[in-house]
């Protein structure tokens, strides 16, 4: 049992239902598999589950525990700070394939 961290800038969502909730209403939630530790107070990207930059959010809560399963979840509440503009997100996109999810992309 141990906490992973996040990188400071990338909030990525697994679920589109989760990522549409934040879209939609400017506040969400997601839940993350094992102990994480997300920046809470931080301004991050936050990316779709196709590695696409879309949003910055605030961390208000992350709450690390043990559900009722057994599993080891961290739960993530977030509001939105505003949507990313078509050329914001291409380039933050480029940086975030090259710097965390280890792919690259032309810019």
């Amino acid at each position: 049992m141990g906490f992973q961290t996040e990188f400071n800038s990338v909030c990525k969502f697994k679920s589109e239902q989760e990522l549409y909730e934040l879209l939609e209403y400017g506040r969400g939630k997601m839940v993350k598999s094992g102990f994480r530790v997300f920046p809470t107070g931080q301004k991050v990207i936050a990316y779709t589950p196709d590695n696409r930059a879309i949003a910055i959010v605030k961390i208000v809560v992350s709450i690390a525990e043990i559900n009722f399963q057994g599993e080891e979840v961290t739960e993530v509440e977030m509001e939105l700070v505003r949507k990313l503009t078509d050329e914001e997100s291409r380039i933050q996109t480029a940086l975030a394939h090259e710097m965390f999810f280890g792919e690259r992309t032309q810019v």
